[in-house]
């Protein structure tokens, strides 16, 4: 699924012109007429996810400038390119202060328009990845930070968010790598409890003999090597939530005292005189069937319907394709950031082949794939080729054209797919970017410099329809050309070029 772009204008015609232009470079389009129908596109509940705005910023009733206030009080993260017929500096300005992420002057070229919309969505990647990462530190990560466009996943994640609100045990079940630790998180930190701690505990990875000592704790002396107190993880996360990860790996003898703290709300440490009472919210995951566990013997009936309260089953990523596309646009961006590296995207041949495999590991394979690719790519983009290790991988039953994996040495066309994640801007003739290669913001001189060599071009050296178009006197005009050092213009008393 490529990415959705609102594009609110009251000129019929432009909105014409522009929504076929954001189709060409292959994104998808919801078009509205006005500034209301923004917010309303963007804020209401059952509205499609929107990745970027083209927001003209003259409109009768709400105007752009509005549209960018409201988007900033409700907290939307969008990424907002705004377009006017009038290309003032004080509107260039007005707009990056209100939260614009680039400006366009109409009528916008079309390569123009794309390298403002790769610019703008991979900076909004890369700014939700940090967001995610940080919000998973501070036990703060929320739903709408888990990637997700699949319908598969609707009537997961609607359950989860109504499972957060309350405390009912959450069992969440899945294939490994398919995020269910994420989803854990995402509960506890959209509930009463995201102020309080979230303690993960990977029951598959702790000895058998250690199991009951680091869940529920042990008093010095209690056995060898016990040197000194250990509270338990249970105890840690009083008033918060325990995320018990391989639920299904605690050996038996473990499964019975859990089960008791679970009916007593209450811990008794290895060693200790009396039960410490607890109040934590128990969500556990699997990735295992943990009814044929029962089944088998292996895990306790009793312990099991205690768990599985509320159960959720995260579709494995073969399950939910229309997800590769803007998975890998936001690890492309945020590990070529971290890696320091000048990937410029992943071609569409790529896209399209990675979509069509089947990933056992699900999502974790996925990040570490392109991880790689990143770190060893030679070129500025990433294609088949930068994937070896993955060509033997499964395929869905729709299979695309193998085509050989080395780049043809001809030239790159000026329009790309909007799915093949650009992250570098082209430079563009005739047109104001607003960001330097590293994404920085141009200073304003070298703007103004450069809106001067094009107003002098565009009217064929006629300086004094030059400075009456820009607003400003002619000897301005010269003063400006003599500090920014071009050559050839006569100076004060040169004569008009015919």
């Amino acid at each position: 699924m490529a990415a959705s772009i609102l594009i609110a204008d009251d000129d019929a015609v432009a909105r014409r012109l522009v929504e076929n232009m954001v189709q060409k470079c292959g994104y998808e389009t919801v078009v509205v007429e006005s500034g209301d129908a923004a917010i309303a596109a963007l804020t209401a509940p059952d509205a499609p996810a929107i990745d970027g705005v083209i927001l003209d910023l003259v409109m009768p009733g709400l105007d752009g400038m509005g549209v960018l206030a409201k988007i900033r009080e409700a907290g939307l993260s969008v990424p907002v390119i705004v377009q006017t017929a009038h290309g003032g500096i004080d509107n260039v300005i007005s707009a990056m202060r209100a939260g614009a992420a680039d400006f366009v002057v109409k009528p916008v070229g079309l390569e123009r328009l794309q390298v403002s919309l790769r610019n703008a969505l991979n900076t909004s990647a890369l700014k939700g990845e940090l967001q995610r990462i940080r919000h998973s530190r501070e036990g703060r990560l929320t739903f709408s930070d888990i990637i997700t466009r699949a319908e598969a996943m609707a009537p997961v994640m609607r359950a989860a968010q109504k499972a957060a609100n309350s405390s009912i045990p959450v069992l969440i079940e899945g294939e490994s790598g398919v995020g269910k630790e994420m989803f854990a998180r995402a509960i506890h930190g959209s509930g009463e409890r995201k102020a309080k701690p979230f303690v993960a505990v990977n029951c598959g990875a702790i000895p058998d003999n250690l199991v009951e000592s680091i869940l529920f704790g042990h008093e010095k002396g209690a056995f060898t090597g016990a040197t000194e107190r250990h509270t338990g993880k249970f105890v840690e996360a009083h008033g918060g939530t325990l995320f018990l990860d391989e639920v299904s790996e605690l050996p038996l003898t473990a499964q019975v005292k859990l089960l008791r703290a679970l009916q007593e709300g209450a811990v008794e440490a290895v060693g200790g005189r009396k039960p410490v009472k607890v109040d934590v919210r128990i969500v556990s995951a699997t990735n295992r069937k943990l009814l044929e566990r029962v089944k088998q013997g292996h895990f306790r009936e009793d312990l099991f319907y205690r768990l599985h309260v509320l159960p959720l089953t995260i579709p494995s990523l073969r399950a939910r394709r229309e997800d590769i596309p803007h998975l890998l646009r936001h690890f492309l961006a945020r590990f070529a950031a971290e890696e320091n590296r000048p990937i410029t995207g992943i071609s569409g041949e790529a896209v399209a082949h990675l979509s069509q495999l089947d990933w056992p590991g699900n999502i974790r394979q996925l990040e570490n794939a392109v991880y790689r690719a990143v770190v060893m790519s030679d070129g500025d983009q990433l294609g088949l080729a930068d994937f070896p290790l993955l060509t033997a991988l499964p395929h869905a039953a729709t299979e695309i054209p193998t085509a050989p994996l080395m780049l043809e040495p001809i030239a790159v066309p000026s329009l790309v797919s909007g799915s093949e994640i650009p992250i570098a801007p082209l430079p563009l003739a005739g047109s104001l970017s607003m960001l330097t290669p590293t994404g920085d913001v141009r200073p304003l001189e070298d703007m103004e410099n450069e809106i001067i060599r094009f107003a002098i071009s565009h009217y064929r050296g006629q300086m004094s329809e030059v400075a009456r178009r820009l607003k400003i006197g002619r000897s301005t005009l010269y003063r400006k050309l003599d500090e920014a050092g071009v050559p050839g213009h006569g100076g004060k008393s040169g004569e008009e070029t015919h």
